[in-house]
């Protein structure tokens, strides 16, 4: 049937060939509404007296559902909400437009105002979603269309800055600072060296404790993968572990219950995002912000001091590309020179004010 309807967007669609070449549209309330307009459409692209060089293809707003489709399906879900972000700015800018009334000129001018209003970096992520939601157009298996506008576009210049790491008693401090489960995040985080969301989607299934290890899932590989990784389970980390499953009757190891608006119910889930509570902490802690991402530089800095080869921190870090691993084994350098040399002592002593702090408590 080439009406139907998209349950993901809650409105009607049409979707037809015609001489091997697509026609559809979204956006439709009714169901009737788009039968009308499917015939119409029909009724024209099969005008016999059409010129040849006449190009019919998509709107852009019907572009980019089906492109965020596909994204929900194949890639990751901050990839996923990120582009749905970006996609409600250029709808309003071109939702009246098919793709090929979609100029070089208008895609420009549009990113030379984002890069005017917020900055050239944010125009520059623009200029990379838009380049790639017209080649998921013009490319296999789709080719909808051989248009993308943004072929001859350049990227803007920008300054690049040293990204901020912070040295490691600033890493210690916001851990000490943490509590309860938090701190037991904060722990998973550090000692299994995962990235935010794959702790957030970490189940109970992928908890090994007979062999000592964590599975960690990620989508960062070029097919969109949900690829495993095995990694060690340290007694600290098997003690945070266990923590965790006391009294959780979910399948998430850090579960979140909230009310959705949508289900209009209170419902149980992992996490999505849990930086803004990275503030509170720093604050607390008396240290510059910074957020989860430079836990994963401690620990790789922590195994690079250990002896452990490269390729094995690679392999822990989950990174495809080795040069992305050199990044993080280089970033404690220079000024932090110092406190990678203690770091063993560093262990030592969280373990240590650990224990002094819990005392303290009992005493008071």
């Amino acid at each position: 049937m080439s009406v139907y309807f998209n349950k993901r967007r809650k409105w009607w669609e049409y979707y037809f060939r015609h001489n091997k070449r697509p026609y559809t549209k979204a956006g439709f309330k009714t169901k009737k509404e788009a039968l009308a307009e499917e015939a119409e459409r029909k009724k024209e692209v099969k005008q016999p007296q059409r010129p040849r060089t006449e190009q019919i293809d998509m709107d852009f707003l019907t572009l980019c559902n089906r492109r965020l489709d596909y994204l929900a399906a194949y890639r990751s879900d901050r990839h996923y909400q990120d582009t749905v972000y970006l996609a409600k700015r250029w709808v309003k800018q071109w939702s009246d437009k098919t793709v090929h009334e979609i100029s070089t000129e208008s895609v420009q001018n549009y990113l030379i105002e984002v890069c005017k209003a917020i900055s050239a970096q944010t125009a520059n992520k623009e200029l990379r979603g838009l380049r790639a939601i017209f080649n998921f157009g013009v490319k296999k298996p789709n080719r909808w269309f051989n248009h993308n506008p943004t072929d001859d576009l350049d990227f803007f210049p920008v300054e690049q800055k040293k990204k901020y790491v912070p040295p490691i008693k600033d890493v210690i401090a916001v851990l000490l600072a943490a509590s309860g489960e938090f701190q037991d995040y904060l722990w998973t985080i550090a000692l299994t060296l995962g990235r935010m969301s794959e702790v957030n989607r970490l189940e109970k299934s992928d908890l090994d404790f007979e062999n000592g290890v964590v599975t960690l899932y990620t989508r960062k590989s070029k097919n969109g993968n949900l690829t495993p990784r095995e990694i060690p389970m340290t007694a600290k980390l098997k003690e945070v572990l266990l923590n965790r499953l006391k009294g959780n009757n979910t399948q998430w190891v850090f579960p979140h219950t909230y009310y959705s608006r949508k289900a209009d119910e209170w419902v149980t889930g992992p996490y999505t995002d849990r930086k803004r509570i990275m503030k509170t902490l720093c604050a607390k802690a008396g240290v510059k912000y910074f957020r989860f991402h430079p836990l994963r530089h401690f620990g790789a800095s922590v195994l690079i001091k250990e002896g452990v080869d490269p390729k094995t921190i690679q392999n822990i870090l989950g990174h495809s590309n080795f040069k992305t691993t050199e990044i993080y084994l280089h970033s404690f350098s220079g000024s932090n020179k110092q406190a990678m040399e203690k770091l063993e002592t560093i262990f030592t002593t969280i373990q240590g004010l650990e224990n002094k702090n819990a005392r303290l408590e009992r005493k008071t």
